[in-house]
């Protein structure tokens, strides 16, 4: 049984302490959507190695990994997280529950039809895209409302609110791939999905959110969050996603370069060995540290493409990002975030530390199959996936009973 408290007993209506927060709402499918993404994925990868017949999907598997990786996992952390920080952050009116209430019906009604309807009908996965976009339109409306009203907006949030207009796109993109089985289209919603939408959050976040919870854990700590951080992340991205788009790969150095070294720099000054004092905080910390691993072994794949034409690295990169930085930055906001709505201590213990440290190991594995030949590849790449999946069944083991219980201090929320 997980760590429980006595004052932590279920509501006595369930969907009352579901529905008291917005975070509650979408961390909880979200940490479902951890683990089913990844069973999903073994069970395609055991399929590759022999174990069972290929899964009879209606659509190729490797754009439905994209969209499940891209889309069906990391934004219903994100629009929690956002809905909750959003009127905090700039001073403005809290969102409504019938809009989070909303954002949560239809995003996880549409990603139960997208599951349903990869073994049933083209025409059922079409029918829940349309419904993760209209709860991306309601998700998007409620967080530009509060924007427009709030009295202490910043560049922040302005950027945010582009790159969730990109996310949106995203998702249309690979609607209309569904439609027309075009492949632009399905490179546009993954070029779209990570470049313009997925690394602009998750960096605008840390950006904001891990000087300040340094200065909070350590004693003497100087906070320092620089200014060109976000502008040189967005021209890199959107060079980097431009050069992918129009066939240039070999040039991506000229994005990818910049990029690593700022947040290598960012990963410096925010002092990074400093950050061992407090283990919540670390999870931050090295989370972030695999974007600047993850853009330097981009520049160096493009470097060494431009110079030999040969591409010596696949998707080494793409997991340390996807994995190591991504993955790795849901797990440590997550965690600290439920523990503080909880009324419980900002503490990692045991438990969540070995998560963070299950998705490390997923990525080192998942990096190490890739230099892998073979059926030997596939075992490594199947470890990968078992790790992670191991990793959320503990996380969610944990965690998932603390969106259905309420505050262990008594207070509302």
């Amino acid at each position: 049984m997980p760590p429980s408290d006595s004052a932590a007993s279920l509501e006595p209506g369930l969907w009352r302490a579901f529905s008291a927060a917005p975070h509650r709402m979408l961390f909880l499918p979200g940490v479902i959507q951890t683990v089913m993404v990844m069973l999903f994925w073994l069970a395609e990868l055991l399929a590759r190695l022999g174990w069972w017949p290929p899964l009879p999907l209606v659509l190729s598997f490797t754009p439905v990994h994209v969209f499940l990786m891209l889309f069906g996992l990391f934004p219903f952390f994100i629009f929690g997280f956002l809905f909750t920080v959003y009127p905090r952050w700039m001073g403005g009116a809290i969102i409504p529950a019938a809009q989070y209430v909303a954002v949560f019906v239809l995003l996880m009604t549409g990603m139960v039809l997208f599951y349903a309807g990869l073994f049933l009908s083209p025409l059922l996965v079409v029918l829940s895209l349309v419904l993760q976009l209209a709860g991306w339109a309601v998700a998007l409306y409620a967080l530009f409302a509060v924007f427009r009203q709030a009295p202490k907006r910043g560049p922040h949030e302005r950027l945010l609110n582009l790159a969730l207009a990109a996310g949106a796109v995203g998702v249309a993109c690979f609607l209309a791939g569904v439609v027309t089985r075009s492949p632009l289209a399905f490179q546009l919603a993954r070029e779209i999905g990570l470049w313009l939408f997925l690394l602009p959050v998750v960096f605008l976040v840390a950006h904001r959110m891990i000087p300040f919870f340094s200065q909070s854990a350590l004693m003497n700590y100087m906070m320092v969050r620089p200014a060109w951080g976000p502008p040189v992340m967005v021209i890199c991205v959107v060079a980097h996603a431009a050069f992918e788009i129009a066939g240039l790969p070999a040039w991506r150095f000229l994005a990818d370069a910049p990029l690593a070294a700022a947040a290598l720099h960012h990963s410096w000054v925010w002092q990074f060995r400093r950050s061992f004092h407090a283990r919540l905080l670390a999870m931050l910390h090295i989370a972030f540290l695999w974007l600047g691993i993850g853009m330097t072994l981009y520049a160096v794949q493009s470097l060494v493409l431009l110079v030999t034409g040969t591409d010596h690295l696949g998707r080494v990169p793409l997991h340390a990002l996807g994995i190591g930085f991504f993955t790795g930055m849901v797990v440590a906001m997550a965690s600290r975030v439920t523990l503080g709505h909880s009324g419980r201590a900002l503490e990692a213990d045991d438990l969540t530390w070995r998560v963070l440290f299950g998705v490390n190991i997923a990525a080192v594995l998942r990096i190490a199959a890739e230099f892998t030949p073979g059926t030997a590849g596939g075992v490594l790449n199947g470890l990968a996936a078992a790790t992670w999946l191991l990793s959320f069944l503990l996380w969610a083991w944990l965690y998932a009973p603390m969106y259905v219980r309420r505050r262990v201090d008594g207070k509302s929320g």
